[in-house]
């Protein structure tokens, strides 16, 4: 479940981002829409609890985010939020399981190679387990990158630009992807982007099974050289 109430976020010797409120039950899809540069990436960011609201109240799966800090704030993300941003992230360096158990370590958990094997069997990837990053395609990554997301069967998944550069059917599938793991941990699935394509697909692909909702936000205006998402 994630709830907002006049949630807004000032950057420093920038614009103040106004919100509107919005209540998505557990289980449930939330299309964030809008232009680039509305904020879309910095309300994935404050409901991931890796930036604080400047005001306003945020509720995400029971926690109010403003009793959160630092070190508890990591903690309860690595239990509860499965993020999938828009460019990757997997080290180079690391091999596809290598990548996962990471994502175990980081959240304090020793590394479980069943539950990682699961996690990549479930994304059809189990094969890919001992390759590098840039042994994948661009699909093959993005199915890690969920697998990983998802390994702790997080109860919110947060996916930013997931259909970016993509096309129509890769979208398609990448959306079915989305909304089919969301549905196997009975996760809330939060999208967010601009994209006109994924506002059809998300119905398309829920059939009917997923509450779906969308929240579409506006142009902000921003003094030169503030970059937002």
């Amino acid at each position: 479940m994630i709830r907002t109430s006049q949630l807004t976020y000032r950057y420093p010797n920038g614009p103040t981002l106004a919100f509107p409120d919005v209540e998505v039950p557990q289980g449930t899809v939330l299309l964030l829409s809008g232009p680039s540069g509305c904020g879309k990436s910095t309300w994935l960011a404050l409901a991931a609890a890796l930036m604080a609201p400047s005001a306003g109240q945020l509720t995400v799966a029971e926690q109010s985010l403003d009793a959160l800090k630092n070190v508890a704030a990591d903690a309860w993300r690595a239990r509860t939020i499965g993020f999938l941003p828009q460019k990757m992230q997997l080290s180079p360096a690391l091999s596809v399981q290598q990548n996962l158990a990471l994502a175990q370590w980081a959240s304090g958990q020793p590394e479980d190679l069943q539950r990682i094997e699961s996690a990549l069997r479930t994304l059809g990837v189990q094969a890919l387990a001992r390759r590098k990053p840039a042994q994948l395609s661009g699909g093959q990554a993005q199915r890690v990158a969920l697998a990983r997301a998802v390994l702790l069967e997080p109860r919110v998944i947060l996916a930013d630009e997931p259909t970016a550069s993509l096309d129509d059917q890769a979208a398609a599938d990448a959306v079915g992807l989305l909304l089919a793991t969301a549905h196997k941990h009975a996760a809330t699935l939060v999208i967010a982007t601009h994209d006109a394509r994924v506002a059809t697909l998300i119905p398309s692909a829920a059939n009917g099974q997923v509450g779906f909702q969308s929240l579409r936000l506006a142009r902000h205006s921003q003094p030169s050289g503030t970059m937002l998402k």
